[in-house]
């Protein structure tokens, strides 16, 4: 097994948005910055009561400009489907922070094709210090992890999207997440669209599962502890 010694000695000194996607461009902390992509960091206000995790860049994100000059997450056509999504939930796009687990994309070459593999385990660990670390300036009130991969940075990997999805959870301690914010598992927007049979249901839903969170991130009230991942 490849161990990877994770990003924490290449995140920088100064937290703020800005500085922490352009030191990502510079980080060895797993071999996915060996394919020479760009990484891609999160976009969206820092004042976000919501935040959206997803799994690694996708395709069209290598290319697109967020606000700040920097690649932008969910730019393609997972993206166009969240923003509907959350517009169905009653979320203003502009309103919530978005990123993923990973900042690199895993994938392997045959020919001039890309074709993207899940991050491992071992991948995602060694990211977790940007996700973390945008946490920190962020403080959302909410963090919805879609999917398996960003389920498992934040929650352990023993967590299934099936058997959590839209319940109220909170981070494992041993994060230490200034805010300790509610968490909302559910699925990706790129499982919607491989839904060929039942794409109406899977995108409902989703957007169930989001106006969830939305209406958690105007709550104040506790959440029980046996909500919280171990």
């Amino acid at each position: 097994m490849v161990v990877h010694p994770g990003a924490q000695n290449h995140l920088p000194d100064t937290r703020d948005i800005v500085s922490l996607a352009t030191a990502v461009a510079g980080c060895r902390g797993c071999d996915l910055y060996r394919a020479a992509e760009p990484a891609v960091f999160g976009a969206g206000p820092t004042s976000a009561r919501i935040l959206l995790v997803g799994d690694q860049p996708g395709d069209d994100d290598l290319d697109a400009e967020s606000w700040a000059g920097f690649a932008e997450p969910f730019a393609g056509h997972a993206g166009r489907l969240l923003d509907d999504a959350l517009a169905a939930a009653g979320i203003d796009r502009h309103d919530v922070y978005r990123t993923t687990a990973v900042k690199h994309v895993r994938f392997d070459r045959a020919g001039r094709r890309r074709i993207r593999k899940k991050p491992s385990g071992s991948q995602i660990t060694a990211c977790r210090p940007w996700l973390l670390a945008e946490l920190a300036v962020v403080r959302p009130r909410v963090v919805v992890c879609l999917g398996a991969t960003a389920a498992h940075s934040l929650l352990g990997a023993d967590v299934r999207v099936a058997g959590r999805r839209g319940t109220i959870l909170r981070l494992p301690e041993w994060l230490h997440v200034a805010g300790d914010p509610a968490v909302i598992v559910t699925i990706h927007p790129s499982a919607v669209l491989r839904a060929w049979t039942n794409q109406d249901d899977a995108f409902d839903s989703l957007v169930r599962d989001l106006r969830r969170a939305v209406g958690y991130a105007g709550e104040t009230a506790p959440v029980s502890p046996a909500d919280r991942c171990p």
